[in-house]
């Protein structure tokens, strides 16, 4: 069997920003060829290019706008409340489980501990890789649990979205003859803005057409 050769963190560190400088400066002489490349083939000009531009614009005198909190909607929605419970239910039954299972290694640790001048060197090691790998199988075992708490919870928001707010949010675009809907997370607006803000019709809609959407269980529960 080959022999293992022992490195040196240092050069290792050395090597690897050896390595990274060299993609560094392969990248850069690549962007410098590109420049060069564009400079030498640059083709038509802003001034030319902009004929391809029209004057035409939206006029703001015809422009139907309205604004929609997501945030809100994700808060004040009877369904997605439900759904927020729903994953905390799971989450609270993962975190007990995990309460359980810690002490039950803590004990085991504690009774290796006493074990140590009574078992022979061999047993004890054995009894020793044996509890790790249990602690292992537990981390292993919350962690694919928990990732997959949230994978349903996810696709039951997916589920909300696509199949009944969606549907919402267009057939209110259409009723009030909008032209424009934007995310409030992201909109500034005036106080005299009347009828621009039409969260609270779209959470009521949402309410009256889903009030519960059942998660799929998660794996392991």
């Amino acid at each position: 069997m080959a022999t293992k050769t022992n490195v040196n963190p240092a050069a290792k560190s050395y090597a690897k920003t050896g390595i990274i400088a060299a993609i560094v400066i392969a990248v850069a002489a690549c962007g410098v060829w590109l420049v060069s490349s564009l400079n030498g083939n640059s083709g038509a000009s802003v001034e030319e290019s902009m004929e391809m531009v029209s004057t035409d614009a939206a006029n703001a005198s015809d422009l139907r706008i309205a604004v929609i909190r997501m945030d809100a909607i994700q808060n004040d929605a009877v369904a997605l409340q439900d759904l927020r419970k729903q994953k905390e239910n799971y989450e609270s039954k993962l975190r007990d489980e995990l309460t359980k299972r810690q002490k039950e290694l803590e004990k085991e640790k504690a009774e290796i501990e006493k074990s140590q001048d009574v078992l022979s060197r061999e047993a004890l090691q054995r009894r020793v890789v044996d509890y790790q790998g249990r602690v292992n199988e537990l981390q292993r075992d919350l962690t694919e649990r928990a990732q997959s708490i949230e994978m349903s919870f996810q696709k039951a928001l997916n589920d909300v979205q696509t199949k009944h707010l969606d549907p919402i949010i267009e057939g209110t675009i259409a009723k009030k003859k909008l032209s424009l809907v934007v995310d409030g997370r992201f909109a500034r607006t005036g106080a005299d803005a009347a009828n621009l803000d039409i969260t609270d019709e779209i959470v009521k809609a949402l309410d009256k057409k889903v009030s519960k959407v059942k998660m799929d269980t998660p794996k392991g529960f």
